[in-house]
């Protein structure tokens, strides 16, 4: 014991380590775990996981770790190199005031940022109602029938719009238009999409649209340089040609305007970044996708519908069939496995907080303000591209555009190049008369100095805005109770507690969910992210203003390369997704460049996330499944046999390492010399990559290319379910051709095209990123990964004797050796019991955990993945809790209950049900609710019985709920 007396200093510092915080085993408990395992030490067991010809040759080279508080005074001073000014940029970002109660209660709580994705339905339905609030939302401001739960930016949404027209509508040609006043960043994207799937993008006029023989048109609404134009003719033209017409708008816009639904918009899409999410240098913001009816069960993305559950009351649940179209493997269409939902909950309550009225006082207040700059740039002498405007004005300066920029930089403010001889000015919510005034001053000194100013006298009798009349909105929106009720700050953070405390989230449980790495977000590494130094960053501002970013960036990659052994990475994909996309894409810029663009063969094996096979079709590649072994391991012979009928067309194979049923496959050095030996490339899936940090590295042995999900592995949390960001990683010679971004003046003529609508793609997250290596350190860093798989070895020890463990090696050790996640095999209960992995999956719930992944990478099993930041109490309550469940169904073997009526197929069970004046069932009341002692102290109950899947999918029901249904 120390004493004040005596206490060395050297280890009175060791209590600032944040490792010892991070990484939730103690050192003491250690030797009780690896008894249990089997093995001798921490050390011992690794040796045994981990395949010796993959080990690392030598450490990774990081920086001294830091303590909580020095970690994040180095990070606010990079931060300080960053340059924020005002923005009247636009291009699609705008500065939005968050409303406190939703800064505080939802995008800085863990309770919605450390929430998964409400796969498990029974426990999201906090997080679902938000999202169908979204969606609702969406739906009544483009007056279109339905829209999923988010997409990732604006131009990802253009391109999957883009795709959506090509495969649901009947016109057979395959150009693709685009009108010239798309955001410039969303064409890019479009183009590097269209692509490799041999669309043709066409720019120009819009109202080229209507001349032109194409499968689809994009227009934006209002346009880039704030023109508000009736599309109705044009519209009318495209679909008179067979094509289908796709609207991007502004949705704060469309409160004052017609929606794309009357204008006759088959589709609309857009970003709700200026629904309280700070610009935040790009990113995270959540887009949407609408479309009509008949589209429904093709749109991409996840989809909240409504069911009901085991009583009959009205429940959330994802739309099966219309969620993400990935689970079709290589018959994808789009490779979509996240969404943004975190964003999409604050501009669903942004929406619940200020309400129709308020949504409208704030964009009439946006209109009035741009028509009186207006009106006193006119004074001052200036002309206006265009009469009709919302809140952008396009003013022709000639050959003054450089002095307007410099001054007013020099004043504080960004202004947006509109081409060689005008200027861009885009107001927002937080524009003020003082901008105003600042502005006029600008123009009025490069005009003469010393020219009077405008001054406001006059307005405040009421000045007409600048919409044009006919498009003046008259329709009805945000119509229902729950838009129209939370009014008061009170009743609004009491919605808000009452929806996140209907969900489980890590920050109430261990949430076991195998390829996930549900692991610890800490509260230090999520502080930055609402600093106004990172937060109120334009991702298109000049970039000696964003030196902060740019030093985070390098520093970022520099850091990754050393825990993955690659030469290059690019942090621009904003998802798992876009950076196996963006790999793939580089990789096949890599053999057109050396003239055998033939390449397009990718093997997968059959054991493979749907992400692989959906990315490699979507960059024009034939996708060839190649078997697994009955270990689950990649079968050499079969891959041999196809590397070899391909050899002449083999671009790539992908491969998740360690596998996706949780063990290090022993062969993967000589995977990899097969496939370099007929000349295709190997794809390493960095979804595991929680048992390789400082362990192993891909680019050390043998991968040449790996996507990163830095919300998995480098503590970015799920947030419900985005957002992510999914840096790509690549060996030397494949560095030339990392996605560029030539809308922002990145990038040469070999690398491929934005795959982001932002530079640094969800650029407001890195930070946390940052943090977690820069406290952690390589030894950390190293430390969190063993324990990792210690824990996981744990638990497969615990309940191997309960449960058959799927494909784990390593006879020396008792349970037999997992990487960092164990599957548990359940088919065998389900043939004698009737009992399924969905029945102890609900259970589970009753519990107070999440249940584990369900059904992946094998039907019928559960995988367990601990991460390292659980305490050995909390995998001690987790497999109690799964010991439980196995003596339930012993009762159920035993016939002590029936196999149609017993805990497991009736769970959950809700307060409502236990509390029922009869009870019918062969079990007790005290069976259902407290299965274990510890519950009596501390209860999650379930806010609905089982939802009806089936019912759901029947009746795609995907708005708020009619209050009557709860009545």
């Amino acid at each position: 014991m120390l004493t004040a007396a005596h206490a060395p200093l050297s280890e009175l510092e060791a209590h600032d380590d944040f490792v010892e915080r991070h990484i939730g085993i103690a050192r003491e408990d250690e030797t009780k775990m690896l008894s249990v395992i089997g093995a001798a030490s921490r050390q011992a067991l690794i040796d045994t996981i981990v395949p010796t010809a993959i080990r690392r040759a030598q450490g990774m080279h990081l920086p001294t770790p830091l303590s909580e508080a020095e970690a994040l005074r180095e990070l606010k001073a990079l931060a300080g190199r960053n340059r924020v000014l005002k923005s009247f940029i636009g291009q699609g970002y705008h500065g939005t005031h968050t409303p406190a109660v939703i800064l505080r209660n939802v995008l800085e709580n863990p309770s919605w940022y450390t929430a998964y994705t409400p796969y498990q339905a029974e426990i999201s339905q906090g997080r679902m109602e938000a999202l169908v609030n979204f969606q609702t939302m969406v739906c009544d401001l483009t007056g279109m029938a339905i829209a999923n739960a988010s997409m990732l930016d604006e131009a990802t949404a253009a391109a999957e719009a883009m795709t959506l027209a090509a495969r649901v509508g009947k016109s057979k040609n395959t150009t693709f238009f685009v009108a010239d006043d798309v955001l410039p960043q969303t064409l890019e994207v479009v183009r590097t999409r269209a692509q490799p799937l041999g669309i043709t993008v066409l720019t120009g006029p819009a109202e080229q649209a209507g001349q032109t023989e194409c499968f689809g048109a994009l227009f934006q609404y209002p346009g880039v340089c704030g023109r508000v134009r009736d599309l109705r003719p044009v519209i009318t033209e495209v679909h008179a040609r067979g094509g289908l017409a796709i609207v991007a708008a502004d949705l704060l816009a469309l409160t004052l305007l017609a929606s794309p639904g009357e204008l006759g918009a088959d589709i609309a899409l857009g970003t709700t970044q200026r629904f309280g999410m700070p610009m935040g240098n790009g990113g995270p913001h959540a887009a949407y996708l609408a479309c009509k009816d008949e589209f429904k069960r093709s749109l991409p993305g996840r989809l909240v519908g409504v069911s009901v559950d085991a009583q009959g009351a009205p429940a959330y649940r994802l739309a099966l069939q219309t969620r993400e179209q990935h689970i079709r493997r290589e018959k994808a269409t789009s490779n979509i496995c996240t969404a943004q939902v975190l964003p999409a909950v604050v501009a669903s309550m942004y929406a619940v907080y200020h309400g129709p009225e308020g949504l409208k006082r704030i964009a009439l207040r946006v209109a009035t303000y741009t028509a009186v700059l207006a009106r006193g740039l006119q004074a001052l002498g200036w002309k206006l591209k265009h009469e009709h405007a919302f809140d952008t004005l396009t003013v022709l300066t000639g050959s003054r555009t450089d002095p307007l920029l410099v001054d007013a930089v020099g004043r504080g403010m960004n202004l947006r190049r509109a081409g060689p001889d005008a200027v861009g000015i885009t107001l927002d919510e937080t524009t003020t008369r003082e901008d105003l005034s600042a502005l006029w001053q600008v123009f009025a000194e490069v005009v003469a100095q010393g020219q009077a100013l405008p001054s406001f006298e006059g307005f405040e009798a009421g000045l007409p805005t600048l919409l044009p009349a006919a498009l003046q909105r008259r329709s009805a929106y945000l119509t229902h109770p729950v838009f129209n009720t939370h009014r008061s700050e009170t009743e609004m953070l009491r919605y808000l507690r009452s929806l996140s405390d209907k969900d489980l989230a890590l920050d109430r449980t261990m949430i076991p969910l195998g390829s996930c790495t549900m692991k610890l977000n800490a509260t230090s590494e999520m502080i930055p992210i609402t600093w106004p130094e990172f937060a109120h960053i334009h991702p298109f501002a000049p970039r000696d203003q964003l030196a902060g970013y740019e030093l985070l960036d390098q520093q970022l990659q520099q850091w990754l390369c050393q825990a993955t052994g690659y030469a290059g990475i690019s942090l621009q994909p904003n998802a798992g997704s876009q950076g196996e996309y963006a790999g793939l894409l580089v990789i096949k810029a890599y053999h057109e460049a050396r003239g055998e663009g033939h390449r397009n063969i990718c093997l997968i094996p059959e054991s493979a996330h749907g992400t692989n096979p959906a990315s490699a079709q979507m960059v024009g590649m034939q996708v060839v499944v190649t078997k697994c072994d009955r270990d689950g391991n990649v079968d050499l012979a079969d891959l041999r046999a196809r590397c070899e009928q391909h050899s002449d067309k083999l671009a790539a194979v992908m491969i998740t390492y360690p596998s996706t049923h949780g063990v290090f496959e022993t062969e993967v050095k000589a995977l990899c010399e097969l496939v370099h030996q007929h000349g295709g490339r190997v794809y390493v899936d960095g979804a595991n990559m929680n048992a390789l940090v400082g362990v192993a590295a891909p680019g050390e042995f043998g991968g040449d290319v790996s996507h990163l999900n830095l919300h998995k592995t480098f503590c970015i949390p799920h947030g419900g379910g985005g957002p992510g960001v999914g840096p790509v990683c690549v060996v030397q010679d494949l560095v030339p051709y990392l996605p560029a971004h030539r809308t922002a003046g990145i990038g040469s003529e070999g690398q491929v095209g934005a795959v982001s609508a932002a530079p640094l793609g969800n650029a407001a997250v890195l930070p946390i990123s940052w943090m977690y290596v820069r406290m952690m350190g390589a030894e950390g860093l190293r430390a969190a990964t063993e324990c990792a798989i210690l824990n996981a070895n744990y638990i497969a020890a615990r309940l191997r004797p309960h449960y058959p463990i799927l494909y784990s090696g390593g006879s020396e050790l008792h349970s037999g050796g997992v990487a960092h996640e164990c599957i548990l095999d359940l088919r065998p209960l389900k043939d004698s019991t009737g009992i399924s992995a969905e029945d102890v999956a609900k259970r589970l719930i009753d519990y107070g955990f999440h249940a584990p992944t369900l059904s992946f990478p094998v039907p019928g099993t559960l995988m367990v993945e601990p991460t390292e930041s659980e305490s050995l109490a909390e995998l001690d309550r987790f497999c109690d809790a799964m010991i439980a469940i196995r003596e339930e169904i012993r009762r159920v073997e035993q016939g002590q209950w029936p196999q149609d009526d017993n805990p497991l197929r009736n769970a959950p069970h809700t307060a409502q049900v236990l509390l029922a004046s009869v009870w019918s069932h062969a079990y007790s009341r005290e069976d259902a609710a407290y299965p274990v002692p510890a519950l009596r102290r501390q209860k999650y109950w379930s806010p609905v019985g089982r939802v009806d899947n089936v019912y759901g999918d029947r009746n795609l029901f995907c708005s708020c709920v009619p209050v009557a249904e709860y009545q």
